[in-house]
């Protein structure tokens, strides 16, 4: 209760994150999972090599992706590289591999953190922190690296359509591009939407003038 002797509202308990564990190996069946459990995590197990991980991803959309894997194959890293590119999420890899080599290879390929010999309860969670952290991190430059690409894109269509323009109307740069300015605002529209009329004008007129 409060000062004013009323009750405090309840908090609710935050969100248990959703783990797809994948067991790539039969061998360890069980030992990460249980560590999952004791640490308090909602688990959809997946046991057994052969799985098709996009698959089970698409389908049941965790939070988090756990694989225990004794040396991540081949499979498994082209599985990585799947879901990186098509339905991103935080990939942690917990595995007997100590090669730095397989390590490099496996982040570049998307997993977010490698762990060797890290199957405590008491560890997971600070693990799992960390992962999501650098999931997160790794997005927004991803987002950002997109963003620039576009704009860059934008630029040069932009560009085009405006040396378009001094062509037929045979004026300058700036006499071009206040032309743009004027269409875009005259017709609510973005400048790269006028430019992208531009050249698809332009290229009409160019096909219908071929015999």
């Amino acid at each position: 209760m409060n000062n004013a002797g009323y009750p405090l509202p309840a908090k609710e308990a935050p969100a248990r994150l959703r783990v797809l564990l994948i067991n790539d190996t039969a061998k360890k069946l069980g030992r990460l999972h249980s560590a999952l459990l004791e640490a308090g995590f909602a688990v959809i197990d997946a046991s057994g090599p052969g799985i098709d991980l996009p698959e089970q991803v698409a389908a049941i959309r965790p939070d988090v992706v756990l694989i225990d894997s004794q040396s991540p194959g081949r499979d498994v890293l082209e599985h990585v590289v799947q879901i990186t590119r098509e339905q991103p999420r935080p990939i942690v890899l917990f595995t007997d591999e100590h090669d730095p080599q397989v390590m490099r290879q496996a982040i570049r390929c998307g997993v977010s953190a490698y762990i060797v010999d890290g199957i405590q309860a008491a560890r997971l969670q600070p693990i799992l922190d960390v992962a999501m952290a650098r999931f997160a991190s790794d997005q927004a430059l991803r987002a950002e690296l997109q963003a620039r690409g576009a704009q860059l894109a934008e630029r040069k269509r932009i560009e085009q359509a405006k040396g378009l323009l001094m062509d037929m109307k045979q004026c300058s740069e700036e006499q071009a591009y206040a032309l743009m300015r004027r269409q875009a605002m005259g017709r609510q529209q973005k400048l790269i939407q006028v430019a992208e009329q531009v050249i698809a004008m332009h290229e009409l007129l160019g096909s219908a003038s071929q015999p």
